[in-house]
């Protein structure tokens, strides 16, 4: 009978689900600048794909099995601080600084920034603890070329 009662109270932490990583995390913040302005361009798609080819060595299997993974993570996420959280954790400023930049990439792969990316981009920003000047250092590297 006790030993009932513990597999009950044990039965949580097997059905939990795993630890993000820096890639999933990174791939849920990005598909978080598609959803944003409510349309997924394919200029935005590919730049998603080239920012997660380019940051990680996966194999193109593994990298549309992250897009997936990412954007269900994504759609299922009550905020984003779980992802900007792993990402403190584990990034150095310069690893962060150019996720944001990837960031800004996807938002501006149609040649327009939709005011809803830009307030995407500010507010994972500041949950990275990002200053706003490289907010805006990163936007106009982006933006200018």
């Amino acid at each position: 009978m006790l030993r009932k009662v513990l597999d009950l109270l044990k039965a949580p932490e097997q059905d939990a689900q795993p630890a993000l990583t820096t890639e999933l995390a990174t791939a849920a913040l990005l598909s978080e600048i598609i959803r944003a302005d409510r349309h997924a361009d394919e200029r935005e798609l590919n730049a998603y794909r080239a920012m997660l080819d380019a940051r990680f060595s996966l194999t193109d299997e593994q990298i549309d099995a992250l897009m997936e993974d990412g954007r269900e993570t994504a759609e299922e996420a009550v905020d984003m601080v779980q992802f900007t959280q792993v990402l403190n954790e584990r990034c150095d400023n310069e690893e962060k600084r150019a996720i944001l930049k990837s960031l800004w990439e996807v938002a501006y792969a149609d040649k327009e920034i939709a005011p809803i990316e830009e307030h995407t981009i500010r507010r994972i920003a500041d949950l990275l603890h990002m200053p706003h000047s490289q907010f805006i250092k990163t936007k106009l590297d982006v933006t200018s070329t």
